[in-house]
């Protein structure tokens, strides 16, 4: 099994807002990483982002550690059972965030973007729905490894892209949940990168692989120049990064 060398992890409000409704987890015994980014109306997104933090763990930790667990909702031979545990996860947060919003008004409702990482072996499983992306560095080279699904689709270009970060799906939107699941082969000195909107948006991805290249800057100081950059054009948004190295 590779094993994670370094990593390096920050959520913030950003230099506007009051409430964070972004939020991290990194869970060194169990291999699970997540970044969370929750939306909707006053006082919610942080709630929403708490309760799918607390059951996706609980309900990840319990089905990766046993085999022999039933997984009640979804099975795909595709994917290794840490994968399927994370799946199960994410819809099990999914329909709490659906319970709480069925019990409130339309203009109080949540719901959470996020983007997870589960290690099993030498496989990092990924499972994201909304805005948030992931990215991989990898022998001087930086692409992605999921896409944000937002209304950044439909734009032309990307002069403006922070006004078209609203996500397309996310916990808790509809009735029925778009996840994107991709498993990735790590390899000795992979980075990988975990990004809410809030810290992507309003920065080109070559901007991204300059500031990785730093080799004198420490883990946590390329998060904190990425968050100064964007925050420097105007962002608005909360901000959350994982970076992880192998």
């Amino acid at each position: 099994m590779i094993k994670l060398k370094s990593y390096a992890a920050k959520t913030e409000t950003g230099p506007y807002l009051q409430v964070n409704e972004d939020d991290i987890d990194i869970d060194l015994m169990n291999h699970l990483y997540v970044v969370y980014d929750g939306f909707g109306g006053s006082n919610i997104g942080d709630k929403c982002v708490s309760i799918s933090k607390e059951n996706i763990k609980k309900f990840y930790t319990k089905i990766s550690s046993d085999p022999d667990s039933t997984l009640p909702f979804y099975f795909s031979p595709k994917f290794l059972i840490e994968g399927n545990a994370l799946i199960n996860a994410v819809n099990l947060a999914h329909r709490e965030i659906l319970k709480l919003n069925a019990s409130t008004e339309m203009s109080e409702r949540g719901g959470v973007c996020l983007l997870a990482a589960a290690q099993s072996e030498n496989i990092l499983t990924f499972v994201s729905t909304g805005n948030c992306m992931g990215l991989l560095f990898r022998k001087n080279k930086l692409s992605f490894i999921t896409l944000p699904d937002s209304l950044a689709d439909f734009s032309q270009d990307d002069y403006n892209q922070e006004f078209y970060s609203s996500p397309m799906s996310g916990l808790g939107l509809f009735d029925d949940i778009h996840l994107n699941t991709k498993e990735l082969k790590i390899l000795n000195d992979d980075i990988i990168l975990l990004l809410t909107d809030g810290a992507y948006s309003r920065i080109k991805i070559k901007e991204i692989k300059y500031i990785l290249d730093k080799n004198d800057l420490s883990f946590s100081d390329k998060i904190v120049e990425i968050f100064n950059l964007v925050n420097s054009r105007g962002n608005l948004d909360n901000q959350s990064a994982i970076l992880l190295k192998f």
